[in-house]
């Protein structure tokens, strides 16, 4: 990996396949934009384990050596229809199904000593506005889970939290739909085609690098 010292830098995070899935969303997406400019900053695409502690270990390491001024970690969620920002991360791992390392922490701090949670520094509704306005189907949402999505998550904005990070930097979560593809072999799974969910990715980058203050507009649920 190496980095641009002449300007800017993005660093999205992606997964690898999960389980018997061929592909993961995250990653594919991830990875089509590596190498892009936009806003003026450069993208790096870095695919991490789908296994609690070596996705953080993979991830600080990515941070150390891009030094990003934006960090986006994406993760697939499967029962969701849309592009989702997440708002906040718990410091909780709870696995509802083992990791591909066969770890299943329960009710297990992500980071001991950590506060209880962190809210995404993303301006998420003017992203979910601007998707919006380009006909992509988004929504804030308010849970990252407790799987490794949200182990990432933590740990990201934790990582931030320290200082360790360029001066100003943001960072956040994002969970993406499903492929056609991965749709197909389950019926009634919701998905979203790959040009769409990386046009998706690249308006949200532009917005991140540009929109300064987030906007003041509901973006609440009932449940």
């Amino acid at each position: 990996m190496t980095t641009d010292p002449a300007g800017p830098r993005v660093l999205v995070t992606g997964f690898e396949p999960f389980e018997q899935d061929p592909v993961n969303p995250s990653w594919e997406v991830a990875r089509a934009l590596h190498g892009e400019r936009i806003a003026g900053a450069l993208v790096h695409a870095v695919q991490l384990p789908c296994v609690f502690g070596a996705a953080i270990e993979q991830l600080h390491q990515a941070l150390e050596q891009v030094r990003p001024t934006l960090v986006i970690g994406l993760g697939l969620a499967g029962g969701r229809i849309d592009f989702t920002p997440e708002r906040v991360a718990i410091n909780m791992d709870d696995a509802r199904i083992p990791d591909h390392a066969a770890r299943q922490p329960v009710d297990t701090p992500v980071i001991a000593g950590a506060p209880a949670a962190y809210f995404s520094t993303l301006p998420i509704k003017a992203v979910v506005r601007n998707l919006r306005a380009q006909g992509i189907p988004a929504s804030v949402s308010n849970t990252a889970g407790t799987f490794v999505c949200n182990h990432v998550f933590f740990a990201l904005m934790h990582w931030l939290a320290q200082g360790r990070g360029e001066p100003g930097v943001r960072g956040g979560f994002i969970h993406v739909p499903a492929l056609p593809e991965q749709a197909a072999r389950r019926p009634g799974m919701a998905s979203m085609a790959l040009a769409t969910q990386v046009a998706a990715l690249r308006e949200t980058i532009r917005t991140c690098l540009t929109v300064a203050q987030d906007l003041k507009e509901t973006a609440g649920q009932l449940h």
